[in-house]
């Protein structure tokens, strides 16, 4: 879904105001300010008894993918009744799950497995699920057994659809497996550009919300709301739900207390090579549904600035040429890997700060902020986030949280990162990583 993907979510509708083609469902044809939305139709006798599952328990995923060329991280999920495997791109700046759904699909794009058949477990209107996802607490209900939703990433991709429940099939690091019904939502009008298409079943939300997969969980008694990932610049790596980590490892900074959205901290200083920009005040967000990370104006022409100086003389130059990023540098011949130009970049750091006093550190090496394009040129994986509507914010993609154990603890409030193997995938709990 996102190549130079900006998948920081920056707007929730429910006001349906594009006139669409009509979509009829299975379960009927409704009409909602000209897009189509699907009726409810004979829904479950009772909702699942409360799954209990001995505390402390997690559960772990492997991913696929990486920064470039893929340009996305996608996990399997198991969802329905039978359980049909889907491929979900890993979003943790937004909250919502869902799949493309054939209801039957008004706009769907390439899917790697036959579209979602929805269940009849519909979430009413005024449920606090469909609450969450919804732009304001007075919003109105056209039907009030149905939840309409309507979200729009910062790349441009939307989805409109309707949350229901359905089952997950979850396997546990204590070796139970749980049939665990869940929200999700039956996305059959996406709208895509083709710099943000992926061939994906759906997304995979994982913010802070209610309506976030992890959240529901937690609300179940299942897991700690606590997720973490571990991506591989090799490719490949891992997510987790519940306590998949060495905390004597980790390096801390609490979560913002002025977003109550995405997982961001700061305030946060910029050091390039060891030495102070000047550029301070730094709010991070830190998101898996970009590729890339994206500084703020100010940030981002400090450090072009750091390099142009750092880089005279180099032997390598300026690729204009080279499109697959902003900004590309070629040698005298074309690089294989980051190890043959490593020794010309310098890593950067983040300091986060609390009351004036440094309390952690995150280490951005040029593994983590360059690729080497399929021209063998060494292109910049920080972009200028002004440029994409971001303004103030500075968002930290997949690229610069490779290598790490990324820990994101809604019951704590914290940000945690550390060293971790990410090829190898824990199994246990127990193990270490």
């Amino acid at each position: 879904m996102k190549i130079r993907k900006v998948g920081w979510l920056v707007m929730v509708l429910t006001v349906m105001m594009f006139n669409l083609s009509s979509c009829s469902a299975w379960f009927g044809i409704k009409h909602k300010n000209g897009r189509n939305s699907i009726l409810p139709g004979e829904a479950m006798s009772s909702r699942s008894t409360r799954l209990m599952n001995p505390a402390g328990s997690s559960i772990v995923f492997p991913l696929h993918g990486n920064v470039y060329p893929v340009g996305f991280y996608n996990v399997t999920l198991n969802i329905g009744q039978p359980p049909r495997p889907y491929f979900l791109d890993v979003d943790t700046g937004s909250d919502l799950t869902w799949l493309q759904c054939d209801a039957p699909c008004s706009h769907c794009s390439e899917t790697p497995h036959p579209l979602y058949r929805p269940s009849n477990d519909f979430v009413p209107c005024k449920d606090p699920l469909c609450a969450s996802l919804q732009p304001s607490d007075d919003y109105t209900c056209e039907d009030p057994n149905q939840c309409d939703y309507e979200i729009e990433y910062a790349d441009h991709y939307s989805t409109l659809g309707v949350l229901l429940n359905d089952v997950y099939l979850l396997n546990f690091t204590n070796g139970v497996q749980l049939k665990v019904r869940m929200a999700l939502g039956c996305g059959y009008d996406q709208i895509f550009s083709p710099s943000s298409y992926h061939p994906l079943d759906g997304v995979l939300g994982l913010g802070r919300g209610k309506a976030s997969l992890i959240s529901q969980l937690n609300s179940q008694g299942l897991v700690r709301n606590v997720i973490g990932h571990c991506l591989s610049s090799r490719g490949g790596g891992y997510i987790f739900f519940g306590n998949v980590y060495d905390s004597s490892r980790m390096s801390w900074t609490p979560i913002s207390s002025l977003d109550s959205k995405h997982y961001s901290a700061g305030p946060a200083e910029l050091v390039c090579g060891g030495r102070k920009t000047g550029v301070g005040s730094l709010t991070a967000v830190f998101d898996t549904g970009s590729s890339y990370t994206y500084f703020n104006s100010q940030a981002y022409q400090a450090l072009l600035s750091w390099l142009k100086k750092e880089l005279s003389g180099r032997p390598i130059k300026v690729a204009p040429d080279d499109q697959t990023l902003p900004i590309c540098w070629h040698g005298r011949r074309p690089f294989k890997s980051i190890k043959e130009v490593r020794k010309y970049f310098k890593p950067l750091v983040l300091s986060f700060t609390n009351g004036g006093r440094v309390k952690a550190q995150f280490e951005i090496p040029p593994e983590a902020y360059l690729i080497i394009s399929n021209l063998g040129n060494v292109c910049l994986g920080i972009l200028n986030g002004s440029e994409v509507g971001l303004g103030e914010l500075n968002l930290i993609g997949d690229i610069s949280m490779l290598d790490k154990v990324m820990v994101f603890d809604n019951e704590k409030q914290l940000i945690g990162w550390g060293p971790g193997d990410c090829n190898r995938i824990p199994r246990s709990r127990d193990v270490s990583i």
